[in-house]
Formats: C-alpha cells, structure tokens, sequence
C-alpha cells in the first residue's frame, strides 16, 4: 500500500509540471534516486515531522531508535501561541533485542504510557526506517491503542529509506486525509473560513497575518500545521476555500480536499508588499465566489492601501542603504520567487536564486521576476563558487539558511537568514518592513569595515 501511495503522490495531477508530461513521462514519476548519505537531514522521515509536529497540542511519538527523534526540530522555530507539547520528544526507543523480536508491543506501550502522562487530544506515530525494515505494523498498533485509549492515533508511514524530505511532506498530507481531516463537525461554520496549506508559523509569522484576515471578517479556521491545534484541523474540511503556500509540500493535500469537499484552491504568498495584497485579493475574490458578502472585496481593498500606504512609510528610511545592493537569495519553494519581489520592491538587484528545492511552477515564477535570465537560477552552487563570487563583489549580502552563512561570514560579506531557524516573521506587511530592517542593520553595521581593512601587518592602521 505504501509503494502505491508513493507512485500516487509521484504523478501528482494537481501539479503543472506532471500536466504538461507525456503519459509515457507521467508513468515514470518525479522521484529523484536517493544516494547513500543524502537521506541525512533530509529524509522522508524527517519532512513528515516538519509537516506534523506545528500541530501544537497532539503528541508526537517516534516508533524508533532514540537517535531519529532528535533535537534537529528544535531548529525549525515555528511557534505556538499556546500549547507546547508539540516541542516535547516522544519515542518508543527502538532497541537491538527490540529489532530481533519486533517492536509492535513496546510501541503500544509507550503510546499508553504517553496518553497518561500528557492526555493529548491525539498522538501521531511516526514510522522509521528501523521498524519498517523489521516489519512492524503501526496502523495496526495505532488502530488498536485508539479503541483501547479512547482518542485518534494516527499512523505516519514515511520511513526515511522511500525519498526525499519533499515526499516526507506529501506522505504527512496523505496522513491527514486519511485520518484526521473531516473526523470533526465543528457546528459553526461560515462562509468566510479558510485554511492555509503549507504555512508553519516560522518565527510567528501568523501573527503577522491573522489580524489582516481578522479586520476583513475572515476566519482562519487552520493553518496546515502552523500553531494548529488538532480539533480544528480535523474540522478544515468545513473551510470555503485554501490557499496554498508551499505547492511543493501539500498540493496533492488541496486537491483531494477540492475533490472530497469541494474547497476550491489557489497559490499564493505574504512574502512581499506586492504578494500580500495579491493574496488578500484572492481571498476575498474566491470567498465572494463562494457566496460571501460582496463587500468583502471592496473592504480587502480599502484595507490594501491603507496597509501599503504605510509599510511604504515605515521602509522609506532604508531605501537609501538598500537600493542598487546585489543580494544573492540562497533559498527554495516558495521563498524562490516570492521573496525575489518583495527585494525588488526596495530597489534591490536579485543576482541569483536557487530553486533547488522549487516546483517548476515556483522556477517559472522566479525567472519571471528575474527578467527571463536563466543564468540567475541556481540548483546549487558550489562553496568555492559562491566564496568567488562574495570576494569579486557580485553580490552584497546573501540571504540563505543557516548551513550556507560560513560561505558569506569567510568572504566579510554580510548575511541573513531566511530560512526555518530564523527569529525574525518575515510575511505580510508588518513582515516585509522587518525585512528590510534587518538586511537595513546587516549591510551598515560597522564590522564589515573593520574586517575588510588590512591588518596592521599588511599596512593597515593599528
């Protein structure tokens, strides 16, 4: 069942890449050869866990040796604005005896001895390359601690071993599907409720989101998972519309929802002035569409100019340190393209993106924004590239992911981080004028003379 699921998500039909195929290209799928060592950090396993664990009050609980339920999570800063059990490291610990006789009993018990300690209203279970090796059957375990206990649990069958993080990510939504979406009737919904797919609250970023949603009378009924809480993504199924952030991640998830529930869907971002009036015009349009208030578009319009009017004011005063820069953005997925405007808006000159992590969706959009230049689109590029091109000054400063800034840092090049661990939200408008502040206090700061002028040994100033 596992390898048709995953040939399934692989010819996705909800993706633009896998419409314009042959049927022979089709058959074949997307799926990329795993080579050994690159499954580190980036498996199947590990991109179900950063689709799930935002859902902040359900128990998430490891079936495998202690060393696959880390601390590389805590990394990925998404926030809560409530419960914290989500950050609390749950696993059945898999042993060597464990692996000879099987680990079905000891997952049992360390789902009931979980329940009672934490009384979630769910536990998720995630299968590991270990216990699918050994056979293990967790939807048959999860099945029967669920009549026993007395609450959901819910099997996630992503073992690292069958692909990459971005299929971890599409297994997750095949997990909420199956198990979670439409178990719950809320009993009040409206016809202004949407959810947000593929949104993780990184660095508490819905706060920066829900009060726009909020003063347009718009109810986010859940974000798929950003500080979720596991009843209401139970009851997502009652939303009027979704809009998807990450396409790559969740978009096999919108579809079927569009399918089962007739939500229709569309993508978009708050990365960027331009983007987050676009969305909120999306919104607005498919909710009205849908059988909302038709005022609610010209209410989305008044609240745009007033927003802009003074996101505008605010980045005024950074406009001269930011404007003609060359920024490198070392990213992926939807921050490819959609911060690329949002840089552009101050002026600045975008030199290269990656779109190692992007649909093709995503790198059309991007060369879009870049002027049709497909030189400025990067799979990757290597260290000693990226060192050359900081030390000949084709670009001022990066924006990347923590593992990419020791490249920059060693060429006295300033940087920022954009992705997963960083502390500062960066969408809507709020978002994008703590952006520019941030790249603004980045690019003046005073070390970057200090580390660009010759030591006194080489006839610099003492």
């Amino acid at each position: 069942m596992l390898k048709k699921k995953i040939a399934d998500l692989m010819t996705e039909p909800g993706c633009a890449v896998n419409r314009g195929k042959s049927e022979g290209e089709r058959r074949k799928g997307c799926g990329k050869q795993l080579t050994p060592g690159a499954a580190a950090g980036g498996c199947a396993f590990d991109g179900a866990k950063i689709a799930l664990q935002p859902i902040t009050d359900a128990l998430h609980l490891v079936h495998g040796p202690i060393a696959c339920d880390g601390n590389s999570w805590d990394t990925r800063n998404s926030g809560s604005s409530g419960p914290q059990l989500y950050r609390m490291g749950c696993t059945s610990d898999l042993s060597n005896m464990d692996i000879i006789q099987g680990g079905e009993k000891k997952l049992f018990k360390a789902i009931r001895a979980a329940v009672a300690r934490y009384q979630p209203p769910a536990v998720f279970v995630y299968q590991t390359c270990v216990a699918a090796l050994i056979g293990d059957d967790i939807a048959a375990v999860c099945k029967a601690a669920g009549e026993r206990l007395g609450l959901p649990v819910i099997p996630v069958e992503a073992p690292g071993f069958v692909g990459s993080k971005n299929l971890g990510n599409r297994l997750a939504g095949e997990a909420l599907i199956d198990h979670v979406i439409g178990s719950r009737d809320p009993g009040d919904a409206g016809p202004t409720d949407i959810n947000i797919l593929g949104e993780y609250n990184v660095a508490g970023e819905l706060a920066l989101v829900r009060p726009l949603l909020a003063e347009l009378g718009i109810r986010l009924r859940t974000a798929i998972t950003g500080d979720a809480r596991y009843a209401d993504v139970a009851a997502a199924h009652t939303a009027r519309a979704n809009m998807v952030v990450c396409s790559q991640a969740l978009v096999t998830l919108a579809r079927k929802m569009q399918e089962r529930w007739d939500i229709p869907y569309f993508e978009g971002s708050f990365y960027g002035i331009g983007d987050t009036s676009e969305a909120l015009r999306a919104i607005a349009a498919m909710l009205v569409a849908r059988g909302a208030d038709a005022a609610l578009q010209e209410r989305a319009e008044a609240l745009i100019a007033r927003e802009e009017t003074a996101a505008w004011a605010a980045m005024a005063p950074y406009r001269a340190t930011l404007a003609g820069r060359k920024v490198l953005l070392y990213t992926g997925g939807v921050k490819s393209w959609s911060v690329i405007h949002a840089l552009q808006e101050m002026g600045m000159e975008v030199v290269g993106t990656s779109v190692r992590k992007s649909t093709e969706a995503d790198r059309l959009k991007a060369l879009d924004r870049l002027g049709g230049d497909e030189e400025k689109l990067h799979e990757s590029i290597p260290p000693r590239e990226m060192y050359a091109m900081f030390k000949a000054g084709r670009a001022d400063i990066m924006l990347s992911g923590g593992r990419s800034q020791f490249v920059a840092l060693k060429a006295k090049t300033p940087w920022l981080d954009i992705n997963q661990e960083r502390h500062h939200g960066y969408a809507g408008y709020t978002g994008m004028v703590a952006l520019v502040r941030q790249m603004h206090l980045a690019l003046s700061n005073p070390i970057w003379a200090s580390l660009r002028r010759p030591a006194p040994w080489d006839g610099g100033e003492d």
